[in-house]
C-alpha cells in the first residue's frame, strides 16, 4: 500500500471525520503497521472505505492503493503531523535514553556547566529538537547517580594506570573558593610504558582545620593510601612554605621544591627594591586610570589606530604573581607613544589632571627592568610545560640564572646591578642540601639533554655517575630478587629431551662457560655508552621519544629514568586546577557541596571522551 496524504481538509470535514469511528482493518492484511492504522466505514453502510487509511493517532487520511505486499509509504504529511516515531517514548533504561543521559553528564564534567542546564528552556528546546522522544531526567539524577557513577567509573581507570606506573609523584597546593571554603588539590604525575608522561588531578578536599605541617601530612598519607601509593617512594612536589617543607620532613616524603615558587621568590625581592617599586607604582597608576575611565579607554584605543599599534588593553599587575608586573611593564612599553598621546588629549586631562606620562629616565628604566627580567620570565615559562619533562631542567636552568645575575658587568647600570644582586642572593640560597642536589642531578644527567651536566665540575659529574650507576645496580638487584612461589603457582618445568643437534654439539657450542655479567658491570657499561657514544639530544627535542628508542639499548638507566623525569619540577599543575575551579565554583553555584567541588574537577581533567565521539567531533559532524 503506497500514498500520499490529503492535501486539506475543510472545517466542517474535519469535525465530522472526529466524529466517526475507525474500523479496524480486515484480518487479511497481516502489515505491523495496521496496528495504527484502519478505515472508516462508507456513508450509511457497514462495509468499510478501502479509497483511504485511517491513522488512530491523529486521524490522517492517507491514499489506499490495494498493495499489501509492503508496508505503506507516508508522504506529503501536514507541517503539523507528527509521526509514529514521534509519538513514542523512549523508555528511561533503554540504550540510546542511556547513551543521552550520559552523554548529558559528559557536557556537564568537561564543559563545566551546572546542574541546573538540565532545567533550562534552550537546553530543554534543543533536546526536543535533536530527539523529541527523549525524556529529560530530573537535576537529582545527575547530582546523586549519574556524575557520581561517572567519577567512580573514572577514578577506577586512573587507579589502574597508577599501579602500573614505575613511580608516582604527587603535587598539591590549596586554594579559597568564592564561598570562602579552603580546598586542598592533589595531583599525579607518571610516564606509562609508551614513555608517555601523564598527569591526573587525583582528589580535590575541602580543609577546615588550620594548615600547620601534621595536618598537611595527614592529607598526603590519606592520598597515599587511598591510592595505593607506596609512600616510602612518593614523591611530592610543593611550594617553599615552612608547613609543607614540615609535612614532607614528619612523612619521610622525597620533597621537590616548585622552581616556579622560587623564582617568584627571588623576582618578588628584586621588585620590593625602592627604585623599582616605586616606578612600578607610576606605572600600576596609569593602567589603573585607563581601566576605570571608559572614555580614556576610548580614546585610547583610537590612538592605538592612529599610531598602528596594536590594539591590546592595558594590563595592571597583582601583588601575587612577579610576572605580572613584568607584562604589566612590557605592555606599557608597547603602547607608550598611544599612552602619552591619550594622557595629552584635551578630554582626558579634564578627567585625569593628576596622572602625568612618565619621563624619559623613567621610560629608560623600565626598559632596563624589561631586559633584566626577561630571562627569568622565559625560565618561568619553560618550567609551566606540562608535556616534557621539567625536574632535569631545574638544576642547568638554576646555575644558568646565578651565572646570569652575578654582578661586575662594567654595563650595566646601578638599578640594574641592584636586581640582578638581590636576584642572585635569593636564588644562592636554594637547592643548596645533598637531597637536593642529589635529585636535581640525577634527573639531569638521565635526560639526553643535559647528560654531559657542563655546569658541574669534573669531580661533580664523576661523582653523579657513581651515584646514578649505584642506584641502578640497587634498583635491579631488589627487582631480581625471589618472591616465594604462589600457592597456586605450577612447579618447574620438566627438562625437555634435548635434539639431536644439542646431543652432538651441545658440549663445543654450549653458553655455560660464559659468566653472567654483574648488574654492576652492566650498569657501569651502559653510562659508559650512553656519555660516550651518543650526542647530547637537542633541547628543542623530547627525552622521552628518546628514551622509547634507546630503551632496550640502555635498559638499567631506562628504568631510573622512569623513576626521575616523571617528577615534575613545579607545582603548576594543581595551581591550574584553581582556574579551573573558579569556572565551577562561580556567584550562581557557590553552594555546591565540597563532594561534588571534588567529583567535578576530577572529572573535568580526567574524563575521556569516547573514541567514536573523538572522531565525530574532529570531523566537525
Amino acid at each position: 500500500m503506497y500514498g500520499n496524504c490529503s492535501k486539506s481538509q475543510s472545517a466542517q470535514t474535519m469535525a465530522n471525520l472526529t466524529e466517526r469511528v475507525i474500523q479496524s482493518a480486515p484480518s487479511s492484511l497481516k502489515a505491523i503497521v495496521w496496528a495504527h492504522f484502519g478505515y472508516y466505514n462508507l456513508e450509511g453502510k457497514t462495509e468499510l472505505d478501502k479509497t483511504h487509511a485511517i491513522c488512530r493517532l491523529c486521524k490522517a487520511k492517507v491514499k489506499y492503493f490495494g498493495n499489501t505486499t509492503k508496508q505503506p509509504k507516508i508522504t506529503n504529511l501536514p507541517v503539523n503531523q507528527r509521526t509514529l516515531f514521534q509519538c513514542s517514548k523512549l523508555p528511561p533504561n533503554s540504550e540510546r535514553a542511556k547513551k543521552i543521559t550520559q552523554s548529558i553528564a559528559y557536557c556537564i564534567a568537561k564543559d563545566l556547566r551546572p546542574y541546573s542546564m538540565v532545567d533550562n528552556d534552550g537546553f530543554r528546546y534543543m533536546k526536543h529538537i535533536i530527539e523529541p522522544r527523549y525524556t529529560i531526567p530530573s537535576r537529582r539524577l545527575f547530582t546523586e547517580k549519574t556524575i557520581p557513577q561517572l567519577y567512580s567509573e573514572t577514578k577506577e581507570q586512573i587507579a589502574g594506570s597508577l599501579q602500573k606506573a614505575i613511580r608516582v609523584a604527587i603535587t598539591c597546593d590549596a586554594w579559597t573558593s568564592r564561598a570562602v571554603q579552603s580546598y586542598v588539590t592533589f595531583t599525579a604525575h607518571f610516564i606509562t610504558d609508551c614513555w608517555q608522561l601523564e598527569t591526573r588531578v587525583l582528589q580535590t578536599r575541602a580543609m577546615n582545620e588550620s594548615h600547620t605541617g601534621a595536618h598537611m601530612n595527614e592529607l598526603f598519607q590519606t592520598v597515599a593510601q587511598e591510592w595505593h601509593l607506596t609512600t616510602s617512594d612518593l614523591v611530592i612536589v610543593t611550594d617553599n612554605a615552612a608547613n609543607m617543607l614540615a609535612a614532607a620532613q614528619m612523612g619521610n616524603f622525597e620533597q621537590v621544591k616548585c622552581f616556579a615558587h622560587t623564582i617568584n621568590l627571588a623576582a618578588q625581592r628584586a621588585l620590593k627594591l625602592p627604585t623599582v617599586s616605586r616606578l612600578l607604582g607610576r606605572i600600576r597608576r596609569i593602567t589603573g586610570f585607563f581601566h576605570r575611565s571608559t572614555s580614556a579607554s576610548h580614546i585610547l584605543e583610537q590612538k592605538q589606530k592612529l599610531l598602528e599599534l596594536p590594539p591590546d588593553k592595558l594590563k595592571t599587575d597583582v601583588a601575587t604573581r612577579w610576572n605580572s608586573a613584568f607584562d604589566m611593564i612590557e605592555r606599557f612599553l608597547e603602547q607608550q607613544a598611544a599612552i602619552c598621546a591619550a594622557l595629552l588629549s584635551p578630554e582626558v586631562r579634564k578627567s585625569g589632571t593628576d596622572i602625568c606620562t612618565l619621563s624619559e629616565t623613567d621610560v629608560t628604566n623600565a626598559e632596563e627592568i624589561a631586559v633584566t627580567l626577561k630571562p627569568i620570565k622565559d625560565a618561568t615559562n619553560i618550567m609551566c610545560e606540562d608535556s616534557t619533562p621539567t625536574l632535569s631542567v631545574i638544576a642547568p636552568m638554576h646555575a644558568q640564572l646565578l651565572h646570569d645575575t652575578e654582578t661586575g658587568f662594567s654595563g650595566d647600570t646601578q638599578m640594574v646591578r641592584e636586581i640582578k644582586q638581590a636576584i642572585h642572593e635569593d636564588l644562592l640560597k636554594r637547592y643548596s642540601t645533598v637531597a637536593d642536589k642529589n635529585m636535581l642531578y640525577t634527573a639531569s644527567i638521565l635526560d639526553p639533554r643535559f647528560k654531559a651536566l657542563p655546569f658541574l665540575s669534573q669531580d661533580e659529574q664523576y661523582d653523579v655517575q657513581s651515584k646514578v650507576i649505584a642506584e641502578a645496580v640497587a634498583l635491579e638487584d631488589y627487582a631480581e630478587v625471589p618472591s616465594g612461589p604462589d600457592e597456586g603457582s605450577p612447579g618447574p618445568k620438566r627438562r625437555c629431551t634435548p635434539t639431536p643437534l644439542e646431543s652432538l654439539l651441545g658440549k663445543t657450542f654450549s653458553d655455560a662457560g660464559v659468566v653472567p655479567k654483574s648488574s654492576n658491570t652492566r650498569a657501569e657499561e651502559e653510562m659508559k655508552k650512553y656519555l660516550e657514544t651518543t650526542s647530547p639530544l637537542s633541547l628543542s627535542e623530547d627525552p622521552l621519544i628518546w628514551w622509547r628508542c634507546h630503551e632496550t639499548v640502555f635498559p638499567l638507566l631506562a628504568k631510573l629514568a622512569k623513576r626521575y623525569l616523571c617528577i615534575p619540577g613545579t607545582s603548576v599543575a594543581s595551581e591550574r586546577v584553581f582556574s579551573t575551579a573558579g569556572d565551577i565554583i562561580t556567584a550562581q553555584r557557590s553552594m555546591l557541596t565540597p563532594e561534588h567541588v571534588d567529583q567535578l574537577l576530577f572529572l573535568q581533567n580526567n574524563l575521556h571522551i569516547p573514541s567514536g565521539e573523538e572522531s565525530i567531533l574532529s570531523q566537525g559532524v
